[in-house]
């Protein structure tokens, strides 16, 4: 989605082996986190709408692991367990991504994606993260507008832009509170290893997309013995948390952008765009320019070039979706009626909404206040003079012109606290499998090879051709889907990387799905 509108047997030592993995402080706390890891949940069915092999229940976790008799913070967690016990390894934790994106749905949606070899094996484990969803949400009182962070940086709007900034800082620190400095990765990390002491479970298996590729790999780093089978689709560089991860959306998409250009020039019958690479971007920066001017009347919304810049910039991966949309936008432009030009996201299709009153809704704001909980939390990385901010927008948007001057421009970040903790540096030997597609709109392959070589025991399944946030979807026919399959399996990684082709029929811009991820406040950041 794109920024703007995108836990062994409970047995003596348990919980001592839980403590050198958190901070310092809790070196003399082995006495408090045993209400946390001994904690026996109270599982019911979720929702009388949903099949009553579908599990939730409510632990508690310390807000801050420094202080485990301190404040604590509700997590919600669900389940599926498998049907065949004589078969079962062990627990299989997801996310879907985030920061933000709600991991309580995830063992009834992907009970379904899963092949069977698979399935049976595990007990299918969600949870919403800390400070999301049914889990302590946090809220920041933001208004529609306010949750728009997709701001190309202008020399006469800048000044209002670090205002933004500094209002949507200071309503989260004053509806949070001494709260916000511990909605982080880390954090979040740490709630994984109590629910794994919950569960019963020595080690956990994982499968996180997205964001939840940095969330499983810092795990890796603070407990890697206790990680099992770890997939991570679609990865973050964890040398760039997190203002790095923003700025690679515009680096990611030139390449992309001059992809299209060339696929579109070989099919000027069909689009009528041009029919030279030069011609086709040309047409595009015309269109730019002309809604500059003018906005265009796009099926009722009227987008300026930067509206443009900013809806395109992840349709450009799949080059069919932005050829259509571009077709669209012309016609508009020139005053005939058409659809609306914004292109659906062609790497996710529609999927299950939570059933309707399996819990009491979060707050409205919830996606984008996790979001910059958690990206302004994690690191102190973030500069702190506006005027920084200023002149990397302005110079990224001569090099990156696509959408430079969105990922540079000012974030509440800029106005945070200072962080709890340091970031986490993730550089270990864990034995995980990481996958990728080569067109990701928002973790580019130059991010998920940063992730494959932070982790030195990492095995790489990468999708040349692949196009769509999100490789593994249970899918037999796919290379990469296999390869993810066996290793779950049977736990043995790839003797070497993998290179694969996309599935037949899934060429530039074929329809796709993958796996399915819950439902978010439109606009929420995300990755």
């Amino acid at each position: 989605m794109r920024i703007g509108r995108i836990a062994p047997l409970l047995a003596v030592g348990v919980t001592a082996t839980l403590i050198p993995a958190l901070a310092p402080a809790q070196a003399s706390a082995a006495e408090p986190l045993q209400r946390f890891t001994h904690q026996k949940p109270a599982w019911h069915r979720c929702d009388t709408s949903s099949p009553a092999a579908f599990q939730c229940a409510t632990i508690k976790v310390p807000l801050d692991y420094g202080r485990p008799d301190g404040k604590t913070v509700k997590l919600a967690i669900s389940r599926v367990k498998t049907s065949v016990p004589g078969k079962r390894h062990g627990a299989l934790l997801f996310n879907p991504g985030g920061p933000g994106g709600e991991g309580l749905d995830m063992p009834f949606m992907m009970k379904d994606t899963l092949p069977k070899k698979v399935r049976e094996q595990y007990d299918l484990i969600g949870f919403d993260p800390r400070g999301v969803g049914q889990s302590s949400p946090v809220t920041c009182g933001l208004t529609g507008v306010e949750q728009n962070s997709e701001r190309p940086y202008k020399a006469e709007t800048f000044s209002r832009d670090v205002k933004w900034a500094q209002r949507v800082a200071d309503k989260c620190r004053a509806r949070n509170g001494d709260r916000l400095p511990y909605i982080t990765t880390r954090n979040t990390a740490r709630d994984m290893d109590v629910i794994r002491a919950v569960l019963g479970e020595r080690k956990i298996s994982y499968l996180g997309y997205s964001y939840g590729t940095y969330l499983g790999a810092v795990y890796a780093q603070m407990f890697p013995q206790r990680t099992d089978r770890f997939v991570l689709d679609s990865s973050i560089d964890p040398a760039r948390v997190w203002r790095g991860m923003i700025q690679v959306w515009a680096e990611g998409t030139e390449p992309a952008f001059t992809r299209w250009t060339r696929w579109t020039a070989q099919r000027h019958r069909t689009y009528k765009l041009g029919d030279t690479p030069a011609k086709v971007r040309k047409t595009f920066w015309a269109l730019i320019a002309r809604a500059d001017r003018t906005p265009i009347d796009n099926g009722g919304e009227k987008v300026s070039g930067d509206d443009i810049r900013a809806m395109l910039r992840p349709a450009f991966f799949s080059p069919e979706y932005a050829a259509r949309a571009v077709v669209e936008l012309k016609k508009a432009a020139a005053g005939h009626a058409t659809a609306s030009g914004r292109p659906s996201a062609p790497d996710r299709e529609q999927t299950p909404r939570r059933p309707a009153g399996a819990a009491a809704q979060a707050p409205a704001d919830n996606g984008s206040a996790a979001f910059w909980t958690v990206v302004c939390g994690d690191t102190s990385a973030w500069p702190r003079d506006p005027e920084q901010y200023r002149r990397d927008a302005i110079r990224d948007k001569a090099k990156y012109p696509l959408y430079g001057d969105f990922a540079s421009n000012i974030t509440p970040c800029a106005f945070w606290d200072k962080p709890a903790e340091p970031v986490t540096a993730v550089h270990n030997n864990v034995g995980l499998l990481t996958v990728q597609n080569q067109w990701d709109s928002q973790t580019p392959l130059i991010s998920g090879l940063g992730m494959h070589h932070a982790l030195k025991g990492s095995r790489m399944v990468y999708v040349r051709g692949g196009e769509g946030h999100g490789v593994y979807n249970g899918d037999p026919r796919a290379c990469a889907d296999r390869a993810v399959d066996a290793y779950l399996s049977s736990g043995r990684l790839p003797a070497h990387d993998l290179t694969c082709k996309p599935p037949a029929g899934h060429g530039p811009g074929s329809s796709r799905r993958v796996a399915p991820t819950p439902q978010h406040t439109p606009g929420a950041p995300r990755f």
